[in-house]
């Protein structure tokens, strides 16, 4: 079979086509949806540039619809592309976490624990006392990367498991006390090298 008569094929029609529909449609919508909490979190070189790349896509898909617009499968691979889209590119995203948000904990519970707690874990930390509808509480904020979310979570579960707690987004903060991750050092593994050597010397 030669390119031609490929082309003209029913397999390439209805196969081959709504599969590059369907795949483009993901990679345009994937694209879209991180493109949307970019610019949100004011991250605008690189919202343009996804927006480049989404756009040329869009526009090879939508082509190929517009050539075909009587074929039912070209719009069922386009809106499933779409939805599956969606699905991805929220995915990745959660996966990626870019980005920095604050922790809001109110908690009847003393929070002394939580709060000295997260202070070792070398999270910033502010708390304040509070009144709620059923009584004095305490509230406690600490803003993190995205990263963290998980981790600081764990802790309040630990301290404070039925403590209320919400999580928002940050656009932009100035200066604030993070979390680091240690530095490996390579020191311990060298004097014991040399402690090792040490004894053996001793023992000759």
């Amino acid at each position: 079979m030669d390119l031609a008569s490929f082309y003209n094929s029913e397999l390439f029609t209805l196969v081959i086509i709504p599969l590059l529909i369907f795949m483009a449609r993901i990679c345009d919508v994937t694209l879209d949806t991180a493109r949307i909490i970019y610019v949100s979190r004011g991250m605008k070189l690189l919202a343009a540039v996804i927006g480049f790349f989404e756009v040329l896509i869009w526009l090879i898909s939508i082509t190929q619809i517009i050539h075909n617009l009587t074929n039912i499968i070209y719009y069922v691979a386009y809106a499933g592309g779409f939805a599956m889209g969606n699905y991805i590119g929220i995915y990745i995203e959660e996966r990626m976490a870019i980005g920095t948000v604050v922790i809001r904990i109110i908690t009847q519970k003393e929070a002394a624990g939580l709060v000295d707690c997260l202070k070792s874990e070398g999270y910033g930390v502010t708390y304040i006392d509070a009144k709620g509808s059923m009584g004095p509480v305490k509230v406690v904020f600490t803003i993190i990367k995205r990263k963290d979310i998980r981790h600081v979570l764990n802790i309040l579960r630990k301290f404070n498991p039925l403590s209320f707690y919400t999580i928002e987004d940050i656009r932009s903060f100035r200066e604030g006390v993070f979390r680091k991750k240690p530095k490996k050092s390579f020191i311990p593994k060298i004097n014991r090298k040399h402690k090792s050597k040490e004894k053996s010397h001793e023992k000759d």
